[in-house]
C-alpha cells in the first residue's frame, strides 16, 4: 500500500531534518525525492521518498556502519507512523553509502552461494537488519538450486544460504 500523501510525508521529514540539522549544528545538506528513479537492476528497493545527506558532517551520519543515519531515518518512519512491512518506502542515503552497501551484500551473496555449492554446507551470513537480509534474499532467490533463511531473534537474526535439500536434524529443506 503507497504511501497516502507523499507530499505531506515529505513536507513532514523535512521539517523534522531541519530540526536535526539545525538544532544539532550539523553542516550537513539534504534533498528529499518522491518517487526516485532507480536502476531496473534495483528492484528490491523502490522507496517512495529518498533522502540523501551530504556535506562536511556526513561521516558523523555514516560512522559505525550508518547508525546515525539508520536512527534518522527509524525516527522519521516512526514519526510518519509507517506499519512495519512498509519502512522501505522511506530510504535514507549520505554519499551513496547505500547503494554501496547493496553492491557489497550482492557480492557476499555470490560468494557465500559459491561456498554453499563447493561444500554443500550452510553458510550463516553475520546478524545484520530486515532490509539487509532482504537484498540476500532477492540476490539469492534466482538460485534455484540453494535455499535462504532467516534466523535468530531480534539483532542477533541472520540470513543462512542452504543448498536445496539439504538436510538438517533429520528433516530436508
Amino acid at each position: 500500500m503507497p504511501i497516502p500523501d507523499k507530499i505531506a510525508a515529505a513536507n513532514k521529514i523535512n521539517e523534522f531534518l531541519t530540526g536535526i540539522v539545525k538544532h544539532g549544528g550539523l553542516r550537513l545538506k539534504y534533498r528529499i525525492t518522491v518517487d526516485p528513479p532507480l536502476p531496473e537492476e534495483r528492484d528490491w528497493e523502490r522507496p517512495e521518498i529518498l533522502v540523501e545527506f551530504a556535506g562536511p558532517d556526513s561521516s558523523l551520519l555514516l560512522d559505525r556502519g550508518g547508525e546515525v543515519l539508520r536512527a534518522i531515518e527509524l525516527l522519521a518512519i516512526e514519526m510518519l507512523r509507517l506499519p512495519g512491512n512498509e519502512h522501505e518506502k522511506i530510504s535514507f542515503d549520505c554519499n551513496n553509502h547505500r547503494s554501496m552497501r547493496i553492491e557489497e551484500l550482492r557480492i557476499a551473496a555470490g560468494v557465500a552461494a559459491e561456498r554453499v555449492r563447493k561444500t554443500g554446507s550452510p553458510y550463516e551470513f553475520a546478524p545484520m537488519s530486515s532490509r539487509e537480509r532482504r537484498i540476500v534474499h532477492l540476490a539469492l532467490r534466482s538460485f534455484e538450486d540453494l535455499h535462504t533463511e532467516s534466523q535468530g531473534e531480534g539483532s542477533r537474526r541472520c540470513l543462512v544460504v542452504y543448498p536445496k535439500n539439504y538436510k538438517q536434524e533429520g528433516k530436508a529443506r
